[in-house]
């Protein structure tokens, strides 16, 4: 049964993922893109580790994967967040839709 759960776990993170990439090629400019790899790529990732933890059963390899998603749980969104500042301290201009202002 946990095998099922793993594997249905990494079927929902490589969906986020492959949404993650589609959207850093639609997107229009840094922030924009910035924002579809923050949350749907953390999102991703987490439950692929996840999904592999169920796979794996209890294990000291299933506790790493464990340690691992917590570790991008908290630097993925502060990463984000300091990428964004960084570039808005740079001058990095957001998008802005024609004819508004």
């Amino acid at each position: 049964m946990n095998q099922w759960i793993g594997i249905i776990l990494l079927f929902g993170g490589l969906f986020f993922i492959v949404v993650t990439a589609i959207g850093v090629v639609r997107l229009p400019d840094f922030y924009t893109r910035l924002h579809a790899t923050g949350k749907s790529e953390t999102l991703g990732v987490l439950l692929s580790f996840l999904g592999l933890a169920f796979y794996h059963g209890v294990s000291l390899a299933s506790f790493k994967m464990l340690l691992i998603i917590l570790f991008i749980l908290f630097a993925n969104p502060i990463g984000t967040h300091m990428l964004s500042r960084a570039a808005f301290r740079a001058g990095i201009e957001p998008w802005k839709k024609e004819g508004h202002r």
